[in-house]
């Protein structure tokens, strides 16, 4: 899919700040320094769109960015960061699952995991929940290119197990650094989001003003 607009739009906390165009949203999932900023900008070619905090846990609000007016990327806090009180991610679980369950707009949630480890606890968790209720999913292992080539199909493997995935469920695996796994993984989303990747799309020159900004306290590689 080529990107030729991408923006910033809003860390929301609370649901009456979420976008109410209608457009298709496609949430990232996953446990803090999985890659998910890194995904993001490779996904839309852009190099620091979605950018990483210094404080790791510290993202407390969906993060939404706008793809060619044509869908979101739903940006999640990331889940498993052991300084993070009890209190903060009660409350953190609560506004993802409401967002999840309620959510009329999401299309696809896409857990990343990283490939260089066996899922965590959390991973497995998450994991099983989303599948519970339903929702479709994507698995997208990401950091693919720090695991040597031979040893790639082991790692996958692991985390097929791990997950309890079968040969119907939908993975990925991915390289932000080298861009392995972008056009499979578009091609889900698009499908999912029920729009055509090959659709002419307005160029940035078409528009006065393009959002660059980005959440500062953003934690999530």
């Amino acid at each position: 899919m080529k990107v030729n607009q991408s923006e910033f739009i809003i860390s929301a906390v609370r649901p009456e700040q979420y976008p109410d165009d209608g457009l298709p949203e496609i949430a990232l999932a996953g446990r803090s320094n999985v890659g998910k900023s890194s995904l993001i900008n490779r996904m839309i070619n852009r190099k620091n769109l979605a950018r990483t905090s210094a404080t790791p846990g510290k993202t407390q609000q969906l993060n939404y960015y706008k793809i060619n007016q044509d869908l979101y990327f739903v940006d999640f806090p990331g889940y498993g960061y052991a300084k993070v009180s009890k209190e903060q991610r009660f409350a953190w679980g609560k506004m993802m699952e409401k967002y999840l369950l309620q959510r009329d707009e999401l299309k696809l949630v896409m857990q990343m995991v990283d490939m260089r480890h066996e899922p965590s606890k959390d991973d497995k968790m998450m994991n099983e929940w989303l599948r519970h209720h339903g929702l479709p999913l994507v698995v997208v292992a990401t950091k693919m290119d720090k695991i040597p080539k031979t040893r790639r199909a082991k790692h996958i493997k692991v985390i097929k197990e791990a997950l309890g995935l079968r040969s119907g469920d939908l993975f990925v695996p991915f390289s932000s650094e080298e861009g392995l796994g972008k056009e499979e993984l578009w091609d889900i989303i698009t499908r999912h989001a029920q729009i055509d990747k090959y659709a002419p799309v307005e160029s940035d020159a078409d528009h006065e003003t393009e959002a660059d900004e980005s959440p500062e306290d953003e934690n999530l590689q």
